[in-house]
């Protein structure tokens, strides 16, 4: 439980309504900014403007699942108007107070450290990239099949990296009966890819290996998929690209060339909200749960 509890909610889209929700069932203080278009707020959460007064009584700060950006903008779906936190806002919060997000870039991990705050990335926890995994392959599914002509059943489907998500996206392709083909960098993952029944490759073997790809799912953030590997790929062959921006696809030459190259960030809350925001609700409630436990002992 989170009695007593004070947390505030900055913005955020259809997944913080339901990490909300869940910080209301399990009784904590809830304040929330950024929501003055909610339709159906909960009862129990206290709708407020952001202000210094508002985060001073803060124990615990979430922000949405992207964080802000480099000039501390954050997405605010249910916001009258744009949300931006500046540095009044990290002096006002308490000592102690702990910041909470799902990725973190350099202006909010700066900001945290100034003012020795704790910061959190939960997208980074082993069990909710796993559980975010699942909407994400089948968002990436819903991108393959809305822009081919044939079908996944008979495909040669390339996916790069062997990571959490690649391994759900391999294997939900298997399960449609695709042809899956694995792109790895390390000999465990080699072994592993075989064992599941799939057809390993080295990533330095890509320029031979995309010759023959229908679709190509990507999920390495760095540039793989560059222009001499493109130049190769059947022109029918559509590259959905998962990794984490900027990406690891040259999609200034995909374009030139007529290839079909889609960055797909973002996909648990795109096509399900309501399963994403429940996974990073259940991991902030464990979170705060065990911190405070720590702080007790």
């Amino acid at each position: 439980m989170l009695t007593g509890i004070r947390t505030v909610f900055l913005g955020g889209d259809a997944r913080q309504l339901e990490v909300i929700r869940k910080c209301v069932e399990m009784d904590a203080i809830v304040y929330a900014a950024g929501f003055e278009k909610w339709e159906t707020p909960i009862p129990d959460v206290k709708l407020e403007p952001l202000s210094p007064e508002l985060l001073g009584c803060a124990d615990v700060l979430v922000l949405p699942a992207a964080g802000c950006d480099e000039e501390g903008n954050l997405t605010a779906a249910f916001s009258s108007g744009p949300i931006r936190l500046l540095e009044e806002h990290f002096a006002a919060l308490p000592t102690g107070c702990t910041v909470y997000t799902g990725i973190a870039k350099n202006y909010l991990r700066s900001l945290c450290a100034s003012h020795s705050l704790r910061l959190v990335e939960l997208l980074s926890r082993d069990d909710v990239a796993i559980y975010n995994s699942i909407p994400t392959a089948e968002g990436a599914l819903v991108v393959a099949i809305q822009n081919t002509d044939f079908t996944i059943h008979g495909s040669c489907s390339v996916v790069l990296g062997m990571g959490r998500i690649g391994f759900t996206m391999a294997r939900t392709l298997q399960g449609l009966g695709a042809r899956v083909k694995m792109g790895v960098s390390k000999p465990e993952q080699y072994a592993r890819a075989e064992e599941m029944g799939w057809k390993p490759f080295r990533t330095d073997a890509l320029l031979e290996q995309v010759k023959e790809a229908d679709l190509i799912f990507n999920t390495i953030p760095s540039m793989i998929l560059t222009a001499e590997v493109l130049s190769r790929i059947p022109k029918h062959c559509i590259i959905i690209d998962l990794a984490s921006a900027p990406g690891g696809c040259d999609f200034r030459y995909a374009e030139q060339h007529g290839i079909k190259a889609i960055p797909a960030l973002g996909l648990p809350g795109i096509v399900a909200p309501r399963t994403a925001g429940m996974i990073i609700g259940s991991a902030l409630v464990q979170s705060i749960s065990d911190e405070a436990l720590h702080n007790r002992l």
